[in-house]
């Protein structure tokens, strides 16, 4: 029995959720998952009930460590998502999920604005030439700044930012929306965010809306030339117009669309999703592949088609207690069925897939194939690495590999007993494996073994998952 496409590639979208930490990118996309049906109770990060944080460590301390994986639906489309952690330690993990997503969240906090880990997340995304949408966050607190964050990205990032929405009201006040596509307020009237009225705009606000609406219309007038003609014979353009010319341009790289709201207040998160799905690229927009074929040393391209032959780059390893090794891939061309073989382009050698999972957080539903865009993990693959390519034998092609910076930090680390030492290699073995920022080496003069990371928490956790998950 085969598994049929069930959306197409028009109708799949590839996102990843990225910030400073504490900007609430967890919380944001727990809502995400609640509104579109896949978690049916909200989790809370301060709870330590977050599905996306399923790691004990990130549990008790209600930070992201590892990038989660999940997939759910929404208006017809399938949206793959990868939570990434915000804490500088974690960079790798965004540089890894960035090389394999084609639009990016960027949650930012309306009372920090722009931290020093959004700027680094945010040139990163410009590095892999990520369209994103900016979503200005905790519009509930108190000290929060709507237009001083808006100025931020401005100053700091350099970003073409553009408001589609304004807040209405903030701090405690903070009641809903003010849409300046459709020129209405969608003010919430319930706490679970899911009982709302479009209203008119107050007459207060009317006039800045005006202004932020000019604005983005006559930025959008520059590029679309249908809104060109409206602008100028001074038509009010239709919002179907405004949505696909800010689609055109954010998928471009040359337009940031800005939405707000309150993730942990249930605020703004429904039009978040309907963004996601209204500007960000499916995997048909964005730049076809390109790797070498290592036999000829020829570029070459890979379409994202089905019918092309199957390529595809492993950016995740991971231990599970149950099914030993899970490697997450994004699948760039072709099809690729469970139990079928495939060739890893960088060591060269031939292996078969035992299973196919897409993930749920750490939850996962079996495939039975998976196809071009998806982004799914395979349990069986003992040769492949983070970075490596994943392809057909007949048609092998070795893609651009990632690039991990190198260690800042180091600490000896001495197992208590003869029969931990055993344990530790393998536990080291499977840790670096997983996370290439991690490195181990062995000092002869003093015996010790000494270990490597991206800074103190982040080595202060693995020693803590050497304790716990492997009971060295």
């Amino acid at each position: 029995m085969e598994e049929k496409r069930q959306f197409s590639l028009r109708d799949t979208r590839n996102i990843g959720l990225m910030a400073h930490i504490d900007a609430g990118k967890t919380t944001t996309t727990e809502r995400i998952l609640y509104y579109t049906g896949r978690v049916h109770r909200m989790g809370e990060v301060d709870a330590g009930t977050a599905t996306m944080d399923w790691m004990q460590q990130e549990q008790e301390r209600g930070i992201t460590i590892t990038s989660a994986s999940t997939t759910c639906f929404w208006r017809g489309t399938r949206i793959n998502i990868i939570d990434t952690p915000g804490h500088v330690d974690f960079t790798v993990e965004v540089e890894r999920s960035l090389r394999v997503l084609d639009g990016a969240i960027v949650v930012f906090c309306a009372v920090g604005s722009v931290e020093p880990q959004s700027e680094t997340v945010w040139r990163q995304a410009d590095r892999y030439e990520v369209p994103r949408i900016a979503f200005i966050n905790k519009m509930d607190r108190v000290g929060c700044d709507f237009y001083g964050t808006l100025k931020e990205m401005d100053e700091k990032l350099n970003a073409p930012a553009y408001p589609l929405q304004l807040p209405l009201g903030i701090e405690d006040n903070f009641r809903g929306i003010i849409d300046l596509i459709h020129m209405k307020a969608r003010v919430y009237e319930d706490n679970l965010g899911l009982k709302f009225s479009e209203q008119p705009i107050p007459p207060d606000l009317l006039d800045e809306a005006k202004r932020y609406r000019e604005k983005l219309i006559e930025r959008l007038a520059e590029s679309d030339d249908v809104l060109l003609e409206r602008f100028i014979h001074g038509q009010e353009p239709e919002p179907q117009e405004i949505i696909k010319a800010v689609r055109n341009l954010t998928i471009k790289n040359e337009f940031v669309p800005v939405l707000c709201g309150s993730a942990l207040k249930n605020k703004g998160i429904q039009l978040l999703i309907d963004a996601i799905v209204d500007y960000l690229p499916s995997p048909e927009e964005v730049k076809s592949i390109e790797g070498v074929n290592p036999v000829t040393g020829e570029k070459e391209i890979r379409q994202a088609k089905d019918e092309e032959s199957f390529c595809s780059l492993a950016f995740k390893i991971m231990t599970d207690p149950y099914v030993g090794k899970l490697t997450f891939f994004r699948v760039y061309s072709g099809v690729l069925k469970s139990g079928a073989y495939v060739y890893n382009a960088n060591k060269g050698k031939k292996e078969r897939i035992g299973k196919l999972v897409q993930m749920h957080a750490n939850k996962q539903e079996i495939r039975k194939q998976v196809f071009a865009g998806d982004i799914a993990a395979a349990v069986g693959l003992k040769e492949t690495d983070t970075g490596d390519t994943i392809c057909d034998e007949k048609h092998p092609i070795i893609l651009e590999k990632i690039e991990f910076p190198e260690p800042v930090i180091s600490m000896a680390i001495e197992p208590e007993t003869k029969t931990d030492q055993n344990k530790l290699g393998i536990a080291l073995n499977k840790l670096t494996e997983e996370d290439p920022s991690f490195r181990v080496s062995y000092n002869k003069d003093t015996n010790q073994t000494i270990i490597s990371g991206m800074g103190e928490l982040h080595l202060e956790i693995l020693v803590d998952r050497l304790l716990r998950e492997f009971k060295v």
